[in-house]
């Protein structure tokens, strides 16, 4: 690995997503939503896959959602069709804005094209590290998301769960289990695990 041309991508990754206007509250500090997020994908990474993750596979999950924020969910019709057409956009914007930081600091094609193929989740199941990286989204979304979903929406949430719960594998389904989760988060999740297996 090229580490001082990788050092590169992540700091500019960072930067695009430190204008987040989303904020979170981080022990005490405010920090943009996408920077948290994209940190957190990325220790899972090392945890799910250690020594092994590859130089595209740590920059796929960086820039997962890089710059999200500029395609809101408002912005397309409020049913199924939309939501859909709407993820299936910000797949095709994180891959192509990727694309363009990783040219800046001199990348190849070919790994480029693989980063790409990772954000665009192609070959999911199929592909190890393809994987790796929605389990990784899982578990961002199951430690930091997941609470304040369930209270916004409650008539939802369970089959959110079983949803999340299918995408993930035996290794990532391990690791939400033993999140710390709040004891009323825990329980909406064994409540939907268990109807989804009946």
């Amino acid at each position: 690995m090229n580490t001082t041309r990788f050092d590169q991508a992540i700091a500019k990754i960072d930067a695009a997503n430190a204008q987040d206007p989303h904020l979170l509250l981080i022990s005490g500090q405010t920090r943009p939503l996408e920077v948290v997020h994209a940190e957190r994908r990325t220790a899972w990474i090392h945890q799910l896959v250690g020594e092994a993750a590859s130089e595209a596979l740590l920059l796929a999950a960086r820039a997962q959602h890089l710059r999200r924020w500029e395609i809101p969910r408002d912005s397309y019709p409020h049913d199924r069709a939309g939501y859909l057409k709407w993820r299936e956009d910000l797949k095709q914007f994180h891959a192509e804005k990727t694309a363009e930081i990783l040219r800046e600091v001199s990348y190849d094609t070919a790994t480029i094209e693989r980063v790409q193929a990772l954000i665009l989740k192609k070959r999911l199941k199929l592909d190890p590290e393809a994987q790796a990286l929605e389990d990784a989204l899982c578990l961002v979304f199951l430690e930091e998301q997941f609470s304040d979903f369930a209270k916004k929406e409650p008539d939802k949430i369970e089959g959110i769960v079983a949803k999340t719960w299918r995408k993930m594998s035996p290794q990532g389904q391990q690791f939400a289990l033993a999140l710390p989760l709040a004891a009323e988060d825990r329980t909406i999740i064994e409540r939907a695990l268990a109807a989804s297996t009946r």
